[in-house]
């Protein structure tokens, strides 16, 4: 289950932990740090309530895929996060949520 933060997002807004980039590639090449890409699925942790007459559809816990520039980068208690609105989150990946 994904970790309580301490933050609360507002309106239409989520917090997401991104997943870890990948180490290797399929063959086992190992990737260096300058050239892994960013991982573009995240579990999200918060949620906020929606806007007035748009509820909010993710919750804490949904796997999600969102685009490769989407959200702002935060860090909280030495975690690395993103906060987004939930327009920008393309899917939810119901076989791993």
């Amino acid at each position: 289950m994904a970790k309580k933060v301490s933050l609360t997002p507002l309106h239409d807004r989520v917090i997401v932990k991104p997943a870890a980039a990948e180490e290797k590639t399929a063959g086992g090449i190992i990737i260096p740090d300058t050239a892994k890409e960013k991982p573009q699925r995240g579990t999200v942790v918060a949620a906020g309530p929606g806007k007035k007459d748009e509820p909010i559809t993710v919750k804490a816990g949904d796997v999600v895929l969102y685009g490769k520039y989407a959200g702002t980068e935060i860090q909280i208690d030495g975690q690395d996060y993103l906060i987004m609105r939930e327009s920008d989150i393309l899917a939810i990946d119901n076989a791993n949520s």
